[in-house]
């Protein structure tokens, strides 16, 4: 294996300070092409790095790749600022599920460099999604859906059984939450999720709202559906946690934050994606053995809903190789890499074969039960809104983020934030 090395390419001020944890380093021999990849965090579950490197040793090409922030919110300004200066520093792009319509005028179509059949095996509507005016601007990576973790441990000495509506839940953790602190366990927290203003609250938020009757924010023919009791039962419910059953630093957490209080052993319930079950359940984790999974609760009279969220490859359109870089995105999607994702890191693949794959339900065996839910599952309004979908996150996470820390009631935030999205609208979507 070829040795780390600085990248010799300085990126450009634009990427600051957001290049979190500096860059990483793989390097192929030398070669006609040196392809630069923005993975994810460079965090414990991102396999991006080491399949480049793979790529690499296997093509003959170069590699170099950059960390990028943890936050999606912060990713996308990123790339943004990059994309929108034209510059090349980035050949390939780990892009959010909800940004092909935001950012395809920046991408290549990647039809022009991939054979016919580059497609095929992949969930149809995946391919859809990152389909923009007929160019196919992105491979879809993994998917996601979010999920219910909670401790069976702890559900079986106390009594309970696993919560179907939001407000089983809360009475749940609230009354185990009270009962582990009093025998001594003074950091027992009922529940944590994701309540930072980013893009993980719009998640978070849409499933609270969608699964009271509330809506989803915009509809698919664009109007605006906030306003009215559904959204705000749930949003209330979820401003009683923070502080009670949820440690007050929930307001910061992100993903990890939440895995790790969850994954110390000091969270009864928790709301996450599908990787933290195989990193929940390495040797030396507390609850290894001690967890399981459902359904996301829902309201009185609602359903379950889980958000769809997930990953793809797309390459710049300011890319000096974007033959290579291609090349490069094909690799990563193709059924083999997915594997291997699945089985060590339990990313959900995105081509459906691998739901029946054998050796893949062996390690990950809740990937036959979550097929339905991602079948299932509730994308955000970002094909309706298309490049105002930024806006309307934003708009809908620092309101609810407000609401969560008690800046502002439920009502007076939706009655604000749908007349601001319907000004928005009536310029167009």
């Amino acid at each position: 294996m070829n040795a780390c090395r600085p990248t010799p390419r300085s990126l450009t001020p634009v990427l600051g300070g957001l290049l979190a944890g500096g860059l990483l380093l793989a390097a192929g021999p030398a070669a006609a092409a040196k392809i630069t990849i923005a993975c994810g965090d460079g965090g414990a579950a991102d396999f991006c790095p080491a399949l480049a490197e793979r790529w690499a040793e296997q093509s003959g090409h170069e590699v170099d790749v950059v960390t990028t922030p943890q936050s999606a919110t912060e990713k996308l300004s990123l790339y943004q600022q990059l994309l929108g200066s034209e510059s090349g520093d980035i050949d390939v792009l780990m892009t959010d599920t909800v940004w092909p319509g935001l950012l395809a005028p920046h991408l290549v179509d990647l039809a022009d460099y991939l054979p016919p059949d580059a497609t095929e095996g992949f969930f149809p509507a995946m391919i859809d999604n990152n389909t923009v005016d007929g160019r196919l601007v992105a491979l879809p990576w993994f998917t996601d859906a979010g999920l219910l973790y909670y401790r069976v441990d702890l559900l079986e000495k106390h009594g309970h059984a696993v919560p179907e509506t939001w407000q089983q839940l809360t009475d749940t953790a609230r009354e185990i939450q009270a009962a582990e602190r009093a025998a001594g366990n003074e950091r027992m927290h009922g529940f944590v999720f994701q309540g930072r203003a980013y893009e993980g609250l719009t998640c978070n938020a849409l499933e609270w709202v969608a699964s009271h009757g509330g809506g989803t924010l915009v509809d698919a023919d664009g109007q605006v559906t906030l306003d009215n009791a559904g959204a705000a039962e749930a949003l209330a419910l979820a401003a009683s946690w923070p502080g009670e059953i949820s440690p007050d630093g929930v307001l910061n957490y992100m993903e990890e934050e939440a895995r790790g209080v969850f994954q110390a052993g000091n969270a009864v319930f928790m709301r996450n994606w599908p990787y933290v079950w195989s990193l929940a359940n390495e040797e030396g984790s507390e609850v290894a053995g001690k967890i399981g999974m459902a359904p996301l609760p829902h309201g009185p009279e609602g359903e379950s809903v889980a958000t769809l969220g997930g990953w793809s490859w797309a390459v710049s359109r300011y890319s000096e190789h974007p033959e290579v870089a291609a090349d490069l995105v094909a690799f990563l999607t193709d059924p083999e890499q997915q594997k291997a994702h699945a089985i060590r890191f339990g990313r959900n693949p995105t081509r459906q074969a691998l739901y029946q794959d054998p050796e893949v339900l062996e390690a990950q065996p809740f990937m036959g039960e979550l097929y339905d839910t991602l079948l299932g599952g509730v994308p955000r309004p970002a094909s309706v809104t298309g490049e105002h979908y930024p806006r309307v996150s934003n708009a809908f996470f620092n309101g609810v983020h407000e609401v969560l820390a008690g800046d502002a009631t439920a009502e007076e935030m939706l009655q604000r934030l749908e007349g601001e999205l319907n000004r928005l609208g009536r310029r167009g979507w």
